[in-house]
């Protein structure tokens, strides 16, 4: 969809900053006018990881005058397989800051805000209202549905983007021109069924893939050139090498931009997307044990039943001595049930608790009334009992 410029161009581009943007300046659909809107445009990325670090990047390197920053997390060493606007030296460092050291050294020209703090309802409105154009580089399906809710409340148009494995989609959501992300997907998936990264992985160049093509519709739609991913979704498959597009419609039914919207106001998405489900909570409930209490059962030689519900390749990184490798799915379709011990103890632990309260559930379902998991999983176990042992 073509669309008009969002911002007005600036009143004059400075000597240096034409020698700088001499590229852009001599094609003909960007052009003198095109670089002054980039350079008056105030544009935010909604984190510093794997999209929002070419994203930034880029969005400095093009000439963006305003570049804000949403992060509150601290750079960590696996980061830096996929967030290239971090360095080594900066682990441990604030990503906001190390995010924007990185800015400036590639534009001194940028203005760069920070907001080094969890973008929650209670904020989001004051932070958008700041800027022209969003960019969404978040990676949970809650903070999705409070930027898209937040952006239609303000009439802001916002570049979205999303990576798993090989896979990224990318679209550009404006309720006034055309659908938003809950036309797209009106509920989130159930607790569980979708995983994140940070379970199933993701390949770091992927990332400069969806992130550039963020960039390229945040530059078209700041100065109205070419045809925007406005009802469209970019889908992008890495390990084919194939890119293709699947129009998406505006919903006249949807809950915050349809023609009767019931979401007017911002609402829990925490609870709306539920990061763990009912079932998975009640099963968890009395039933969860630390990583000290399961170092005493081993060291007490208990009769129990240690089952590892990651995935193989997670399992061969870091695994808990003694436990027995059965992925979540092999529960959940049941072909795991007829294989457990029925005179031992079972104790279930994933990565950090999430999957394994999840599986809890079908065992206490399913009779094994005295299952247990471990809280904080494999991490919490590395981090309080073995810390020379590797973490992901």
């Amino acid at each position: 969809m073509s669309l008009p410029p969002l911002v007005e161009p600036a009143a004059e581009l400075t000597v240096d900053e034409v020698r700088r943007y001499s590229r852009h300046l001599i094609i003909p659909d960007v052009g003198m006018d095109g670089q002054k809107r980039l350079k008056n445009a105030k544009v935010l990325c909604v984190g510093a990881g794997g999209l929002g670090s070419p994203a930034l990047m880029y969005l400095a390197a093009a000439g963006v005058g305003t570049l804000g920053i949403v992060e509150f997390d601290e750079v960590d060493e696996s980061n830096l397989q996929r967030q290239i606007i971090h360095s080594q030296a900066d682990i441990g460092r604030s990503k906001a800051e190390s995010a924007r050291d990185s800015v400036l050294g590639i534009n001194p020209y940028v203005n760069v805000i920070l907001h080094e703090e969890r973008l929650e309802a209670e904020n989001v409105m004051d932070i958008f209202s700041q800027y022209d154009l969003i960019v969404d580089g978040t990676d949970n399906f809650a903070t999705r549905y409070l930027v898209n809710d937040a952006c239609v409340l303000l009439n802001k148009p916002y570049v979205w983007g999303s990576i798993y494995r090989f896979d990224g989609q990318a679209s550009v959501f404006w309720s006034e021109y055309g659908p938003c992300y809950r036309c797209l997907y009106p509920e989130p998936p159930p607790p569980g069924m979708v995983p994140s990264c940070a379970e199933g992985g993701v390949l770091g160049v992927l990332c400069a893939s969806i992130g550039s093509i963020q960039v390229t519709e945040a530059i078209k739609v700041l100065t109205g050139t070419g045809e925007s991913l406005v009802g469209r979704l970019m889908i992008y498959d890495a390990l084919e090498m194939q890119y293709r597009q699947v129009k998406i419609r505006k919903d006249p039914n949807c809950a915050v931009c349809g023609e009767n919207p019931t979401v007017t106001e911002l609402i829990d998405y925490e609870a709306f997307c539920g990061v763990v489900s009912e079932e998975a909570q009640q099963a968890a409930a009395g039933a969860t044990i630390t990583p000290k209490q399961l170092k005493e059962w081993i060291d007490d030689g208990e009769n129990i039943e240690i089952i590892d519900v990651r995935e193989p390749n997670e399992y061969e990184i870091v695994s808990i001595p003694g436990a027995k490798l059965i992925p979540k799915n092999e529960f959940l379709l049941g072909t795991a049930l007829e294989g457990l011990p029925q005179d031992k103890k079972i104790v279930l632990h994933c990565k950090t608790g999430v999957r394994s309260a999840e599986v809890l559930a079908v065992l206490k379902s399913a009779g094994f009334s005295d299952a247990v998991h471990v809280g904080g999983g494999v991490i919490g176990w590395v981090n309080q009992i073995e810390p020379s042992k590797p973490v992901y």
